[in-house]
């Protein structure tokens, strides 16, 4: 009986443990490009918005969606310091305005594109790529690539400030 006792003590423990390690980990809080806008016009201390280009196919944007925006520290500093938004190339029907400008969904062979993620990229359809946009709504920089969880909070942090483009210089000669 005692056994018994003690396996079910040391399950429960190993159970709660793994709830409290759980519940530690932040998660970023997605939005849509509509949520995040509206926040930035109606939030007292309006926060910078970052986008997440991807596509469904693209094996690099699953890998940093797994290892880097799920890392505990990238989530907590990215919801801490931005406006999420997460926004599929391919699959985003929903038109946006932007700048004055109306984005659309164009169907094109299987599926399609967005103007806004042609827009948001520079007319170069490359996946994954992440753009920073300042509390003006202007497109800081997109930039294309995956990076694990260290690389990007360094370039992440850059974009804190408005002295962004020194800064950048700084971190991506060190890389």
């Amino acid at each position: 009986m005692r056994a018994v006792f003690t396996y079910f003590t040391q399950i429960s423990l190993f159970l709660f443990l793994l709830v409290g390690f759980h519940a530690q980990a932040q998660n970023v809080q997605w939005l849509s490009w509509d949520e995040a806008y509206q926040l930035s016009q109606t939030d007292a201390n309006p926060k910078k918005i970052f986008v997440d280009v991807y596509t469904d196919w693209c094996g690099w944007c699953k890998k940093m969606d797994k290892n880097t925006f799920q890392n505990p520290e990238v989530a907590e500093f990215m919801s801490k310091n931005f406006y999420m938004v997460k926004f599929n190339a391919e699959k985003s029907k929903n038109p946006i305005k932007y700048g004055g400008e109306k984005y659309k969904f164009v169907p094109h062979g299987r599926s399609g594109y967005h103007e806004f993620a042609v827009m948001l990229l520079n007319g170069r359809l490359s996946y994954p790529t992440v753009v920073f946009i300042d509390t003006e709504k202007n497109i800081i920089v997109p930039i294309p690539g995956y990076r694990k969880p260290k690389q990007f909070l360094e370039i992440a942090e850059v974009f804190t400030s408005d002295d962004y483009f020194r800064q950048l210089r700084r971190v991506t000669s060190r890389q």
